[in-house]
């Protein structure tokens, strides 16, 4: 079926697609003429009185796809959200309490970006976001694995229990540590009217590799268990029923993002995610199977639109957030972010993995810093200590990367690991390559600092987490009001996603069934909030 060349054909379908919220018919022309505005009505062919006569000329039936309706239900349910739609955890605040405000009140899910921050930070953004969103409305809170720094995991896991937080966000996880169980556990019980298991504390487990997902799609280990009750943490019953119930209630399939990620293709990670999931949840019986939601280039409706049709149960925006004026970052940044392309991003060292060489995904356009942080992996890696490195080489690397002496720079980092964790700071004393390594992430760790407050004089040492869905958005909205980053609220932006996902969900329903759409339909502008809601 072709449609006339009038605007009026056009304008008809187009108009209908874009109606997300109501379901329509396209009817075959009558005999003699071509496809055109009459042939689009709003209805369902259910009903006989709405289409008539015209029941025996339908060609197509299109239903209604409100964007409260995309996505699991039981997910909006669970968080007490209006859309499937949640912002991931940015570290150093940049997914800040602004922004998780936002989300909230726009009836999304945010998850405050606490990695990287003092007990002291956090205690005070939860102070903040219980005030301001009274209790009824929903959050989340960022829980990293800290390999190098397992003391201040178990902190950060006693201060959420301290504070009641119910939901958090785990990422980064390498393996399953004791707090991240001690957490999921901590409370649960049987509902005496129901006889089902309760947990009140909730995980968020965003992976993007196969044996993290299964540990976290699996119960907690027994030996876990075991180790929480000899503590006094959980009680014997408490274990029992905590073998029966999987490690976290969501499982976001984390594909190629800022940060740390993997590079994973999303078109091949989340049905695997969904297979791995539907195998394990047999396997143990659960009464409620976990949901796996999509991460890593959400960032325009096609991407979202794909995710959705593999069968994932929720959306995670993440680095077209940070470009947003809620993220804790600078102007500065979110004009780099704004101008990034496709090519402008690279792989770097990460700071809270640095000896483990593990990398993170940053925005190499406008700064120096994938270069310089992967130099400095070089020399840990080549080098015994810092008085190994040939005087040359220090030299330059106190000139153009620390802009100090790395004695001065060790005497700032032995005076900061004093206070956050005392344990490197005495190792660092005494083993001369850990002293390299932490003096070395002092750097890792400043150029993320320096780009969040716009520091001028350390522009090409910006550190900005960025992955390709950063330049796939620039793309989408280059030449409307969203092309400027001061116009980008996190909110606007998640909304048009999901309204741009309904269109062409829609449309791929009335090219399934023989109806070809004119050239250039759907359009997929972005438009205010307003006229989306």
């Amino acid at each position: 079926m072709k449609w006339s060349s009038d605007d009026g054909s056009r304008d008809a379908i187009e108009h209908a697609l874009d109606a997300v919220a109501e379901p329509f018919l396209v009817l075959e022309p009558k005999e003699g003429q071509e496809a055109g505005p009459d042939c689009v009505r709003s209805g369902t062919p259910f009903d006989p009185t709405d289409i008539g006569p015209d029941r025996g000329r339908v060609r197509a039936f299109v239903p209604a796809m409100p964007l409260e309706g995309l996505g699991d239900p039981t997910f909006r349910e669970a968080h007490g959200t209006r859309y499937a739609c949640m912002a991931g955890a940015m570290a150093n605040g940049i997914a800040s309490v602004e922004l998780v405000e936002a989300m909230a009140r726009g009836g999304m899910l945010g998850i405050f970006g606490a990695a990287g921050l003092t007990i002291e930070n956090v205690d005070a953004a939860i102070d903040r976001l219980v005030g301001s969103l009274a209790g009824t409305l929903p959050f989340g809170v960022n829980l990293i694995h800290s390999p190098h720094e397992p003391a201040l995991e178990e902190a950060i896991v006693d201060l959420y229990l301290r504070r009641g937080i119910r939901l958090v966000e785990a990422s980064a996880f390498l393996g399953l540590t004791l707090p991240v169980v001690r957490y999921r556990v901590a409370g649960i019980h049987v509902d005496p009217a129901s006889g089902r298991i309760v947990t009140p504390n909730r995980i968020i487990a965003k992976v993007s590799r196969v044996e993290v997902a299964t540990r976290f799609l699996s119960p907690p280990p027994e030996r876990m268990l075991g180790e929480l009750v000899n503590r006094a943490e959980i009680t014997h019953e408490q274990a029992i029923l905590a073998s029966r119930i999987p490690l976290a209630d969501d499982l976001t399939a984390e594909a190629d993002s800022g940060g740390h990620t993997d590079n994973r293709p999303a078109i091949v990670l989340i049905p695997t995610m969904l297979a791995l999931r539907d195998r394990i949840a047999r396997e143990h019986g659960y009464d409620r199977t976990p949901r796996v939601g999509a991460a890593g280039g959400i960032s325009t409706p096609w991407s979202a639109a794909a995710a959705l049709a593999m069968g994932a149960s929720y959306l995670v925006t993440g680095s077209v957030n940070q470009a947003c004026q809620e993220a804790g970052t600078s102007d500065a940044v979110r004009k780099m972010l704004a101008d990034a392309q496709q090519a402008d991003i690279a792989m770097a060292p990460a700071a809270d993995m640095f000896e483990m060489g593990v990398k993170v995904q940053v925005l190499k356009r406008g700064t120096m810093f994938a270069m310089r942080a992967a130099k400095l992996y070089e020399v840990y890696r080549n080098h015994g200590s810092l008085d190994e490195i040939p005087a040359a080489e220090r030299a330059n690397l106190e000139k153009t990367i620390f802009r100090l002496p790395l004695d001065e720079i060790w005497d700032q980092t032995r005076e900061f690991f004093r206070r956050r964790d005392p344990a490197q700071a005495e190792r660092g004393e005494r083993e001369p390559k850990h002293r390299m390594a932490l003096v070395f992430r002092w750097y890792l760790g400043q150029s993320s600092r320096w780009a969040n407050v716009g520091e001028p004089s350390r522009v090409v040492d910006y550190q900005v987490w960025c992955g390709p869905a950063m330049a796939a958005f620039n793309d989408w909205v280059r030449g409307t009001f969203l092309e400027a980053p001061e116009n980008r609220r996190a909110v606007t932006v998640a909304l048009n996603i999901l309204h741009g996902a309904a269109v062409l969900a829609r449309s791929r329903m009335l090219e399934s069934q023989g109806v070809r759409l004119p050239a250039g339909v759907p359009r997929l502008a972005p438009r205010d909030r307003g006229d989306i809601e």
